[in-house]
C-alpha cells in the first residue's frame, strides 16, 4: 500500500451519527489517510464537512461504492468500514458492499470486532483481488498481553485523560483538538489511542482497548503511556477516553483511570441528552454525579467539562458553558465551537509549571 493512502469511507445510513462516529472522526482528522469520499445514501449530494461541523472539507457524500469510486476517478486505495454499532458486527447487506469493494481493488480496513480476516469468502475474495484486510481490534496473541506493572507511576509528564458520561460523546475529538492546541501553545504534548478510530486516525501510541482481555487491560494502557513516554518524552499525555465509569456495558474507562493514572481528567457531556446512546432506557447521568465517581475510584481529579453540542443552538451553548461552570465551580468550554486556547488554560489552570514553557515560546 502506497504512503498516505486514498480512502473511500463506507458509513451507509449512519454518517453524522452516533454509530458513525469512525467516519465522523476521520473526516474531522486524519493523519494516515487522505479521505477522498463517504458513502452514505442518507446524506447523498452533501459535503461531508457540511454535514458534520457546516464547514466545507471538499470531502463529498456518495450514494453508493459506484458513485464514490466516479468521485475520485477510480484511483482510491482502500475502503474504510465507518460504522461503529454497538454490536460490532455486520448485517449481509453492508457486507456485499465490502466484498464489493475489495472485488474493485480497494484494501479494506476493518474496526469491529468481527474479524473479516477469518470470514472465508472475505480471505478468499481478497486473495483473488490481490488485497489486504486490516482488522484493526484484533488483540496482540496472548504471550504478548502485559500485566500492570507499576511502572507508570515513575513517569514525570503530566497525564491527562479525556473520559465522558456516555460513549460516542466527543472523548476522542476532544482529545486530539487538545493535543493539538497544547502542541501549538509550544507545551510538548502525545496522545494515547484507546479506540479504534483513533488508530485509523493515525494515533502513533495506543490500543485498541475494549478488544483486550480484561485481566490485562490495565497493563496494556499502562504499556502504551509509558511507551509514549519513552518514545517522545512529552510534557503532557493525553488519554482518550472510552465509554464512561459510570455506564453499564462500557467498563474501559476503568482501566483508563488505573492504567494510566492521569493526575487530571477532562469530562465530555452532551447536555441534550436524557439517555443513555444505546440504552434509551437508562438516564444520562449529569456532570456532578460523574465527577463524583471518577474523584472518588481514582487518585484524581476533575479540571474542566467540554460539551458535546449536538442538538444545541449557538445561544444554547452559551449559556450551557456559563452555567456549567457555576454550577461545577469548573471551567467549560466546547472544543468544536469554541477556541482550543479554552482547553490550554484548563490545563495550564490546573498545572501551572506549564505556563513558563507556553509563555516563553509564544512570546
Amino acid at each position: 500500500m502506497p504512503p498516505n493512502p486514498t480512502a473511500i469511507i463506507y458509513c451507509e445510513g449512519n454518517f453524522g451519527r452516533i454509530d458513525g462516529k469512525t467516519a465522523n472522526g476521520l473526516v474531522r482528522h486524519s493523519e494516515a489517510y487522505r479521505i477522498l469520499a463517504v458513502i452514505d445514501s442518507q446524506m447523498a449530494g452533501n459535503d461531508a464537512g457540511m454535514v458534520l461541523d457546516g464547514v466545507a472539507r471538499g470531502i463529498p457524500v456518495c450514494a453508493n461504492l459506484s458513485e464514490a469510486l466516479a468521485q475520485c476517478g477510480g484511483k482510491a486505495d482502500l475502503m474504510i468500514v465507518g460504522m461503529a454499532p454497538a454490536s460490532g458486527r455486520l448485517v449481509p447487506e453492508q457486507k456485499h458492499v465490502l466484498l464489493s469493494a475489495i472485488r474493485a481493488g480497494l484494501h479494506l480496513i476493518n474496526g469491529l470486532h468481527e474479524f473479516l480476516n477469518d470470514d472465508a469468502e472475505f480471505a478468499r475474495t481478497a486473495a483473488d483481488h490481490h488485497v489486504s484486510i486490516s482488522d484493526i481490534r484484533r488483540p496482540p496473541s496472548l504471550s504478548d498481553l502485559r500485566m500492570f506493572s507499576g511502572r507508570i507511576s515513575s513517569l514525570p509528564c503530566r497525564r491527562i485523560a479525556v473520559l465522558g458520561t456516555d460513549g460516542a460523546v466527543g472523548k476522542r475529538t476532544t482529545a486530539v483538538i487538545l493535543t493539538r492546541a497544547l502542541n501549538d501553545a509550544g507545551i510538548k504534548a502525545v496522545m494515547v489511542g484507546t479506540g479504534q478510530t483513533g488508530l485509523m486516525q493515525g494515533a502513533r501510541h495506543g490500543l485498541a482497548l475494549d478488544a483486550i482481555p480484561c485481566q490485562y487491560a490495565s497493563g496494556e494502557v499502562e504499556a502504551a503511556v509509558v511507551e509514549a513516554w519513552e518514545a517522545e518524552h512529552p510534557e503532557v499525555i493525553v488519554i482518550e477516553g472510552q465509554g464512561a465509569l459510570s455506564h453499564p456495558a462500557y467498563l474501559s474507562s476503568a482501566y483508563i483511570l488505573r492504567g494510566s493514572q492521569p493526575q487530571a481528567v477532562l469530562l465530555q457531556h452532551a447536555p441534550m441528552r436524557h439517555w443513555l446512546s444505546d440504552f434509551p432506557q437508562i438516564p444520562m447521568p449529569t456532570p456532578a454525579s460523574e465527577i463524583a465517581l471518577i474523584e472518588t475510584f481514582a487518585s484524581t481529579r476533575v479540571i474542566g467539562l467540554c460539551l458535546n453540542h449536538e442538538g444545541m443552538g449557538e445561544a444554547e451553548v452559551t449559556a450551557a458553558i456559563a452555567l456549567y461552570g457555576i454550577e461545577l465551580g469548573l471551567p467549560a468550554t466546547d472544543a468544536l465551537k469554541r477556541s482550543p486556547q479554552r482547553l490550554v488554560d484548563m490545563v495550564v489552570g490546573a498545572f501551572p509549571e506549564l505556563q513558563p514553557t507556553a509563555a516563553r515560546l509564544g512570546s
